[in-house]
């Protein structure tokens, strides 16, 4: 398999974990240290990006590090934090350019196994923009009605409209990974979908969709613990189901599922970025990090009023 670049991968160590679990290494907790572009002017998009078309080892990403960011949690927290004002003003210029025409709009998508932080980025991130700006859709199993149609029109009628900025906690992905891991459809069903979900992200990037696609990166003693907090807590059992036990033991299917899925669909129109998740503050940071820089490419500018500023100060001025 061929090797990442440097910049897409922490350093692996080995882990006692991987040794008690041999049967579902993949993701397991490894104590690898900081990842390169400690320098926070440095952009973090090249240093998760996923390369086009490049065989996927999710076991060369350490799940625990923190590449291109803030050295510990109080210093991403404060970070997260700073960024909110530089957000909140691309956003409002996104949604004002919008109203003159401007189909340009933003869709993150998030991710990730369970308890990998799909809801609480959603939280957080949200929390950095206008609310009323954003468009949240969280995908849950179909319903008979969506089974009735192409698995890609439900995800069409959730997109965000020009000037948004749209939030997939889950997304169309799922008809490729729970699709594959549990053999919901035929193999050969499964390589059309990759390119079918290819066609349709690139005609989104065509519409003016800047489509953000990350998968939070969890290990699998993480996702442990996760779980562990949630039977300990009463006030979380409403977040538990006994049947994450299980799909535990699924574990390596769907870390191979998700390989493939970043192998085939990152591509130059949408990217995938791989973020490793086990540090919920570094996750919080990257994901608004990668936002940041996505609407500073698209640079959205206040739209010219239509209408003589002089002439209606003084019309004004006269009332």
């Amino acid at each position: 398999m061929a090797q990442k670049p440097r910049s897409l991968r922490e350093p692996l160590r080995t882990s006692a974990e991987n040794s008690k679990n041999p049967k579902a290494p993949k993701g397991a907790r490894r104590t690898g240290g900081h990842g390169p572009g400690r320098g926070h002017g440095t952009p973090l998009s090249p240093l998760l990006r996923v390369p086009s078309g490049e065989p996927v080892d999710l076991d060369a990403f350490d799940p625990g590090g923190t590449p291109g960011g803030p050295t510990d949690k109080a210093a991403g927290v404060a970070a997260t934090a700073r960024m909110a004002e530089r957000l909140a003003s691309l956003q409002e210029r996104l949604y004002a350019a919008s109203t003159a025409g401007d189909r340009r709009r933003v869709l993150l998508v998030l991710q990730g196994m369970d308890t990998s932080g799909k809801g609480g980025t959603v939280k957080h991130v949200v929390g950095l923009f206008n609310p009323s700006g954003c468009r949240i859709k969280a995908f849950k199993a179909p319903t008979p009605e969506e089974r009735n149609h192409p698995f890609l029109w439900r995800i069409a009628k959730a997109l965000p409209q020009p000037g948004e900025i749209g939030i997939f906690d889950r997304s169309h992905y799922e008809d490729v990974l729970i699709a594959r891991v549990r053999e919901l459809v035929p193999r050969s069903q499964l390589g059309r979908r990759y390119a079918q979900i290819n066609r349709f992200e690139k005609s989104l990037a065509d519409d003016g969709v800047s489509v953000v696609k990350v998968f939070l990166h969890i290990g699998y003693a993480e996702q442990r613990e996760r779980l562990l907090e949630r039977l300990d807590n009463p006030e979380k059992h409403w977040k538990f189901n006994p049947g994450d036990i299980e799909e535990r033991s699924a574990w390596p299917a769907y870390q191979q599922a998700y390989e493939l899925s970043l192998e085939r669909c990152s591509t130059d129109a949408a990217p995938w970025f791989v973020v490793p998740a086990d540090r919920k503050w570094y996750r919080n940071w990257a994901v608004g990090k990668l936002l940041l820089e996505h609407l500073e490419d698209i640079a959205p500018q206040y739209p010219k009023g239509d209408f003589d500023v002089d002439e209606c100060r003084a019309r004004l001025l006269a009332t």
